[in-house]
């Protein structure tokens, strides 16, 4: 079913000038330049606390790996199982 009266409204049309001063000024332009510092300093944080925050996790995950290795070793059943079957290479 289709709706019946509703139209879209049409949005003012702009001005020659005001487009070229839309689309020919970057955002680099628009801000100050303190404000072009403070949003690159915190563009660095963000990316240092994100590798940092990586780094954590890949130590506790090398860590779970190794206390899991050390469990493993621990476990004859393991060790037996995944042992070189050749025995005789050791007499």
């Amino acid at each position: 079913m289709a709706k019946k009266g509703k139209q879209r409204q049409s949005q003012p049309k702009r001005s020659s000038e005001q487009e070229q001063t839309a689309t020919g000024a970057t955002l680099k332009e628009l801000l100050g330049a303190d404000t072009l510092q403070k949003l690159k300093a915190q563009a660095d944080e963000l990316k240092s606390a994100e590798a940092d925050r990586k780094e954590k996790q890949r130590l506790q995950e090398e860590e779970a790996k190794k206390q899991e290795k050390k469990r493993l070793e621990n476990d004859f059943s393991y060790l037996l199982e995944n042992s070189d079957n050749n025995w005789s290479k050791y007499k």
